[in-house]
């Protein structure tokens, strides 16, 4: 009878013991998925970028890089003018997407500021403005200064001995034909065209204006060069990279008009702190992006008519940011 009841303990036993083994194996598979979950479901999270060469190509680094570590990413990429994503951004209709820090200056009506000429002040300050008013984030910046200029043709530059913007604005002075192909914002907005005229004293009348929507200047530059409508200058960026081959020249600044505009990923507060690593992920990405990098990427996009996401794609697969 000892015996028997031996018996029957020790399997009592052994059966509680594989029903707490087996227990266990359920609660550690069920946490185990859970955590597997948890680690694929990331966003999802709406890239956007501006309707211009450079902005669709930052905007596809950005999508790739965040797609790659994980991400449910919402590809919104030419999404807009600068007011249009500014509105988007600060309404939570997009998450992220590649601003210039000298525009931050105007966001907060603080242009006349002398720190937006200097690349380090400048970005700070835009990180200090926009996180206080909007909870708006910027991430590490290019080193690349992607300011607002005016080309003009390689055979009026050559002709009249046109070499800076004081030489332009003397040219028309005295009268001599000049038709400006730009983006509307470039000629109503302050720190543009108006910026230039009143520094260097001259006026270009509507008439000597060619307003064409969007802020591609893929599409001003190819005006220029193809003289639509008598157009003989465009509005630019200093990282263009269609200029010499559409045979056209920068004007220089020679009075620093111009802010500095170093291009960085602006991201919402909520967003970073739900994924702080976004920040390790594209900070690397911009950081390598020198000037002559940008301007080579954009020419490959804007001469040799690749799609901006295969130029991104290519730049992050050889540089290693895809591994």
């Amino acid at each position: 009878m000892d015996k028997l009841n031996v018996e029957k303990r020790k399997l009592a036993k052994a059966s509680a013991l594989i029903f707490i083994a087996l227990i266990m194996a359920a609660l550690g598979s069920c946490g185990g998925e859970e955590t597997k979950t948890a680690d694929q479901k990331k966003g999802p999270v709406v890239v956007a970028s501006k309707i211009d060469t450079e902005g669709a190509l930052l905007g596809s680094m950005i999508v790739q890089i965040l797609e790659h570590h994980g991400f449910d990413v919402e590809d919104k990429t030419e999404f807009g003018t600068t007011d249009v994503i500014r509105k988007a951004i600060k309404a939570g209709e997009i998450d992220i997407y590649p601003e210039y820090t000298g525009n931050a200056a105007f966001f907060h009506g603080v242009a006349e500021d002398p720190v937006w000429k200097n690349p380090e002040q400048a970005w700070q300050r835009a990180r200090e403005l926009d996180q206080e008013a909007d909870d708006l984030r910027w991430l590490a910046p290019s080193p690349a200064n992607n300011t607002w200029a005016i080309a003009i043709r390689q055979d009026l530059a050559e002709q009249e001995g046109l070499e800076s913007l004081e030489d332009f604005a003397a040219f028309i002075r005295q009268g001599g034909r000049i038709k400006l192909a730009c983006s509307e914002e470039f000629a109503g907005r302050e720190g543009a065209l108006p910026s230039f005229e009143e520094a260097y004293d001259f006026h270009l009348k509507q008439s000597q204006l060619l307003i064409l929507s969007g802020g591609n200047t893929a599409t001003t530059e190819k005006a220029a060069a193809e003289q639509t409508d008598g157009v003989n200058a465009a509005m630019a960026y200093g990282t263009d990279g269609a200029l010499a081959s559409l045979s056209l020249v920068i004007l220089e600044d020679s009075l620093n008009v111009q802010h500095v505009y170093q291009p960085a990923p602006l991201v919402r507060g909520e967003i970073l702190d739900a994924y702080p690593e976004i920040e390790d992920h594209l900070n690397p990405v911009f950081q390598s992006l020198e000037l002559e990098t940008l301007q080579e990427l954009n020419s490959r996009i804007a001469v040799f008519g690749e799609a901006a996401s295969a130029v991104a794609g290519d730049y992050l697969q050889q540089r290693g940011f895809l591994e």
